[in-house]
C-alpha cells in the first residue's frame, strides 16, 4: 500500500500541487468488484482545499488516473454502518450517497479517522459522523494496532505527523539549507558524520549566544528601570480612571433614574389614549338616539313614515346588540346597562310588532269581502295584490325579527299560514262550485248571477255536490252523471262518449260546443290558480325572507320509541333544511285544498265526457311544462304534476273503455254490416284528438292510444268479419280496411304509417278475394271444364292431345260454350252486380270499384280460356259465344242500368 500512495502522490497529486493524506483500497457496494482508490488530499498553496479523490487504474493497468473528485466541504455524513463490529462497508453523503466496501475494515477506520481530522481543522462546517466508534475518533494509534508497522507509520503516523507538525519551508530557509549541503558534499553519502558536524555548530552558536546575553546585562537594566517607570505611570492613570469611573456612576443613577420617569409618563399616556379609544369605540357603537328608541317604544306601525322610522331603529338596534366587544367589555356596569336596556327595548318592539301583524292576518283572514260572488261572472279568483303590497312594508322587520326574535317569527308565519289557508280555502272552494256548475251545463240569468236550467236541476246539483269532497274521489251517490242530461239551447247528449257513439252521431251531435266550453273552463280554472299560486309564493319568500340563509327550522313528524307519530312545531324543532323547502312546506298548507278540488273537477269532467280527459291531458301538460321552467321545485310544479298523473290515468282509462266497447260490439244478424261503427268512431276519434293535440306537449302519449286503438279496431274487425252470417266476410273486410285506409291517409299521423300500408293491403287482399270468388258464378260450367283441362295438363297429357279425351274432346267443348251465350252471360253478370249491390253498403262507394274489378278479372279469365282452347283445341275453329269487346259493353249497360 505505501508502494502505491508514493505512485499515486508522484504521478497524480505532486504535479497538480495536492499532498496525499490518506488512501483506502475500494470497490462500490452490490456491483462487480472493479477495485479503485478513495484518496484525502490536501492542497500545497494556501488557502487550503480538502478533497476526497477517486483514483483507479487504466483499462490497461499499467498507470493510475484520476477519476472523480468532491471537495470536504460538500460532505455531509459519514456512515460507518457498525459501530461495534468490524465491517469494511461505509458511505460518504455527498449531493448524493456513495456507498463503498473497503478491502479491510483496518483501512476504512484509518480513512475515516484521517477524514475526521481533516475535518476538524479545516472546515467550520462539521460533518456528521454516523455508526463510528468514538475510540477511532479520539485516539488514533488504537486503530493503527491493527496495521502493519511499516505501513502503518507510512499511512497513518506520517499523515498525522504531517498534520500536527509540518510547516512548509521558506525560499530563504531553502536557500540556507542548500548553501550548507554544497559546503559538507558528504551530507547525502554520510548523514551521521553531517548531523554530528551541525551538532557541534549549533553548540558552538548556543555558547556565542550565551556570552552576547551577558555582554548586554547593562543594557537589561536599564530596560528593567525603563520597565519600572512605565509601571508606576499605569497605576497613576488607573488611578484617575477608578475616580472618573465613579463620577460617571453617580450621573448613570441619575440618567437611569430620568429615564424610569420618562418611561413611566409614556405609559402613562398610552394607557389614557387607549383608554380614550375604547370609550369612544363604547359611545359610538353602544349609544342609541332617543328617537330612536321613542320610535322602537311608541313608533306607529300602520303608517309608511311609523314604519320607515321603526325599521331604521331596529337596524341601528341591531348594530349596537351586534357590536363585538373586546375582551372585557361585557363585566363594565355601563356596558352591562345598555346590553339589557337594548334587551328590553328588542322585546317590547318585537312584541309590538307581532301584535300587530297578528291582528293584520287575523282581520285578512276573517275578511269577507273579497268573496267569489263578486268574480262568478268571468270566473276569475281574487287578487291579493294589496294584501302583499301593503304587507311588504314590514319585509325587513320580519327579516330582523326572524334574526332577534325566532319563536315570534315562527309564531307568526305559523298564523298567517293558517288565516291564509282558511281564506283561500273559502275562495277556491266558491271558485270551482263556479266551475263544476258552467262545466255541468248552466244559463246565465239577466242579473250575472249563474243558475242550473229547470230541468233536473236538484239532480245536477247533487251530482256537483257529490263530486266536491275533502278526498277528491267521487262519493256515494244514487244518481249518477252518466243519467244525468246536460241541457244545451238546441239538444242534449249521453254524459259518456265512445267511439261506438261516435260512428252513429254527425259532428253537429257531438256537441263540439259543450267540448269547446269545457275546454275554455278548465284553462280559465288553471289560468287563474296559476298567478295566485306564484304571486302567494313570491309574497311568502320576500316577506318572510326564506331566499338568502340556506337553513331554517322546520316541523317535522318524529316517531317515539313507541311508533306514535307526533308534530313539532317549528319553533320546538331546529332541524337544517334549505329554504325552498320550507316555502314549499306553506305553500302546501295554505294552498291543501287545491289540488282535491282539481281532482273533484277532473272527475266532474270525465263524468260529462269521458273524452274531456283528451282536454285536460293537454291542458294540464302544457301548464306543468309552463311552471317547470319557472322553478322546478314550486309548489305549483309539485301540485300540478301530481294531478297530470290523475288525468294521464283518467286518459288511459278513457282509451281502455273505447277498446272494451269495441270488443263488446255485437252486430244484427239479419241486416248487412257495412262500416263498423267503432271505425268511424275511430276516424272521429283522431280528427278530434289531433286537433287538441296539435303541437302539444304530450303528444307522445296520444301515439301511444293509437296504436292501441288501431290494433283494437284491426282486431275486432277482423273478429266481426268471421263472425257476420248476412255479409260476407270479404265484404266486411274490403269495406272497413278501405275506409280505415282512407281515414289514415287523410290524417297523415305518423305513428300509424305501418298500420296505414297493412290497412291498404287488407283491403287489396280481400278485393281480390271477393272478386274472384263472385266471378265463379255465372261462368260455373265453364271454369269446371277447363279446370278439367288444366288437371289433364297438369298430369302429364300434352296439350295438343286434351281434345282426344273423351271428356274433353271438342264436342264436350263446343256444348259448354252453348250453354254461355252472350245473352245469358250478360243476365248472369246483371245477377252479380245485384247480389254485389246487396253485400255492399252505400257509405264507403266500393260497388263501382268492385264492379270494375270484376271486369278485369272476367277478362282476365276469358283471355285465359282462349289460351287453353288455341293451345289444346288447334285448328278447331271453336270460340266463345262472345267477345271482349261485348264484355264491355255488358258491364257499361249493367253499371248504367243501376
Amino acid at each position: 500500500m505505501t508502494a502505491i500512495k508514493h505512485a499515486l502522490q508522484r504521478d497524480i497529486f505532486t504535479p497538480n500541487d495536492e499532498r496525499l493524506l490518506s488512501i483506502v483500497n475500494v470497490c462500490k457496494a452490490g456491483k462487480k468488484k472493479k477495485n479503485c482508490f478513495l484518496c484525502a488530499t490536501v492542497t500545497t498553496e494556501r488557502p487550503v482545499q480538502v478533497k476526497v479523490v477517486k483514483v483507479k487504474k487504466t483499462d490497461k493497468g499499467d498507470f493510475y488516473k484520476r477519476q472523480m473528485a468532491w471537495e470536504l466541504r460538500d460532505l455531509t455524513e459519514v456512515d460507518a454502518k457498525d459501530a461495534n463490529k468490524e465491517n469494511p462497508e461505509f458511505d460518504l453523503h455527498f449531493e448524493k450517497v456513495y456507498r463503498w466496501v473497503a478491502s479491510s475494515t483496518a483501512e476504512k477506520n484509518s480513512f475515516i479517522s484521517c477524514i475526521w481530522k481533516l475535518n476538524q481543522r479545516y472546515l467550520r462546517k462539521k460533518v456528521e459522523f454516523v455508526n463510528v466508534s468514538p475510540q477511532l475518533l479520539e485516539e488514533l494509534p488504537k486503530a493503527e494496532e491493527s496495521v502493519p508497522s511499516g505501513e502503518s507509520q507510512s499511512v497513518a503516523g506520517g499523515d498525522e505527523d504531517a498534520l500536527d507538525d509540518y510547516q512548509e519551508l521558506n525560499t530563504r530557509e531553502e536557500q540556507d539549507i542548500e548553501s550548507m549541503m554544497e559546503v559538507c558534499e558528504y551530507a547525502i553519502s554520510n548523514a551521521e558524520a553531517f548531523a554530528e558536524k551541525l551538532s557541534r555548530e549549533l553548540q558552538v552558536l548556543d555558547g556565542a549566544n550565551i556570552q552576547s546575553i551577558m555582554a548586554s546585562e547593562k543594557q537589561v537594566n536599564i530596560l528593567m528601570q525603563l520597565l519600572d517607570q512605565a509601571l508606576a505611570e499605569v497605576d497613576n492613570i488607573e488611578g484617575k480612571l477608578l475616580s472618573y469611573e465613579e463620577m460617571l456612576q453617580s450621573v448613570k443613577e441619575q440618567m437611569d433614574q430620568i429615564s424610569q420617569s420618562n418611561r413611566l409618563i409614556q405609559i402613562s399616556n398610552t394607557n389614557n389614549g387607549k383608554l380614550l379609544d375604547e370609550i369612544q369605540f363604547l359611545v359610538n357603537y353602544m349609544d342609541l338616539s332617543k328617537g330612536h328608541i321613542k320610535a322602537l317604544q311608541e313608533g306607529d306601525l300602520s303608517s309608511p313614515k311609523g314604519i320607515e322610522a321603526c325599521i331604521n331603529a331596529s337596524e341601528a338596534l341591531s348594530q349596537c346588540m351586534n357590536v363585538a366587544l373586546n375582551p372585557g367589555h361585557d363585566k363594565l356596569m355601563a356596558v352591562k346597562q345598555q346590553q339589557q336596556l337594548f334587551s328590553e327595548l328588542r322585546d317590547t318592539f318585537a312584541r309590538r310588532l307581532t301584535n300587530h301583524l297578528n291582528n293584520v292576518f287575523v282581520h285578512q283572514g276573517h275578511d269577507q269581502s273579497s268573496t267569489l260572488s263578486q268574480h262568478t261572472a268571468e270566473l276569475t279568483l281574487p287578487k291579493h295584490s294589496p294584501l302583499h303590497r301593503d304587507l311588504l312594508r314590514y319585509a325587513k322587520l320580519m327579516e330582523w325579527l326572524k334574526n332577534t326574535q325566532r319563536e315570534k317569527y315562527d309564531g307568526l308565519s305559523r298564523t298567517y299560514v293558517d288565516y291564509m289557508t282558511r281564506l283561500y280555502e273559502r275562495e277556491i272552494k266558491d271558485f270551482f262550485e263556479v266551475a263544476k256548475i258552467k262545466m255541468a251545463g248552466t244559463s246565465k240569468d239577466g242579473k250575472g248571477k249563474f243558475a242550473t236550467l229547470p230541468r233536473k236541476e236538484s239532480a245536477l246539483k247533487q251530482e256537483v255536490e257529490s263530486l266536491h269532497g275533502s278526498s277528491g274521489k267521487l262519493t256515494g251517490s244514487t244518481s249518477s252523471l252518466n243519467k244525468l242530461a246536460v241541457s244545451s239551447s238546441n239538444s242534449r247528449r249521453s254524459q259518456s262518449s265512445s267511439l261506438l257513439d261516435m260512428g252513429n252521431m254527425s259532428a253537429s251531435d257531438l256537441d263540439v260546443a259543450d267540448r269547446t266550453r269545457f275546454d275554455k273552463i278548465f284553462e280559465q280554472v288553471l289560468s287563474e290558480l296559476e298567478p295566485l299560486c306564484l304571486a302567494e309564493q313570491d309574497f311568502i319568500s320576500k316577506f318572510f325572507k326564506l331566499q338568502q340563509n340556506p337553513t331554517l327550522a322546520q316541523a317535522e313528524n318524529v316517531d317515539d320509541s313507541d311508533g306514535t307519530v307526533h308534530s313539532r312545531p317549528l319553533s320546538e324543532h331546529r332541524q337544517s333544511i334549505s329554504e325552498k323547502d320550507m316555502v314549499r312546506m306553506m305553500m302546501n298548507k295554505i294552498f291543501q285544498s287545491i289540488e282535491t278540488e282539481l281532482n273533484s273537477l277532473i272527475a266532474l269532467g270525465d263524468k260529462i265526457d269521458s273524452f274531456n280527459s283528451l282536454y285536460m291531458l293537454v291542458k294540464m301538460s302544457h301548464h306543468v311544462w309552463t311552471a317547470e321552467n319557472v322553478d322546478p321545485a314550486s309548489y305549483l310544479s309539485t301540485t300540478l304534476g301530481n294531478v297530470l298523473v290523475t288525468v294521464k290515468r283518467n286518459f288511459d282509462k278513457c282509451i281502455s273503455g273505447q277498446i272494451r266497447q269495441m270488443e263488446e260490439v255485437k252486430i244484427s244478424k239479419k241486416s248487412k254490416v257495412g262500416i263498423l261503427p267503432f271505425v268511424t268512431g275511430f276516424e272521429e276519434f283522431a280528427k278530434l284528438a289531433e286537433a287538441i293535440f296539435r303541437n302539444a306537449e304530450r303528444r307522445g302519449d296520444l301515439d301511444k292510444a293509437y296504436i292501441k286503438l288501431i290494433r283494437a279496431v284491426f282486431s275486432n274487425v277482423e273478429k266481426v268479419a268471421n263472425e257476420s252470417q248476412k255479409t260476407p266476410r270479404d265484404v266486411v273486410m274490403m269495406e272497413n280496411f278501405h275506409h280505415i285506409f282512407s281515414t289514415l291517409s287523410s290524417l297523415k299521423i305518423s305513428c300509424l304509417d305501418a298500420e296505414r300500408k297493412d290497412a291498404k293491403q287488407k283491403y287489396t287482399e280481400h278485393l281480390q278475394s271477393y272478386v274472384i270468388n263472385s266471378l265463379g258464378q255465372p261462368l260455373e260450367k265453364l271454369n269446371h271444364f277447363f279446370e278439367g283441362v288444366e288437371a289433364r295438363v297438369a298430369q302429364g297429357v300434352r296439350e295438343e292431345e286434351v281434345s282426344y279425351q273423351l271428356a274433353f274432346n271438342k264436342q264436350e267443348l263446343r256444348k259448354v260454350i252453348k250453354e254461355y251465350p252472350g245473352k245469358e252471360v250478360k243476365k248472369g253478370l246483371d245477377n252479380l252486380y245485384r247480389k254485389v249491390d246487396k253485400h255492399l253498403c252505400e257509405e264507403e262507394s266500393l260497388l263501382q270499384v268492385v264492379w270494375h274489378s270484376m271486369q278485369d278479372e272476367f277478362i282476365r279469365q276469358y283471355k285465359h280460356f282462349e289460351g287453353l282452347i288455341n293451345r289444346c283445341y288447334p285448328g278447331s275453329g271453336i270460340t266463345m259465344e262472345f267477345t271482349i269487346q261485348d264484355m264491355l259493353e255488358y258491364f257499361s249497360s249493367i253499371a248504367q242500368s243501376h
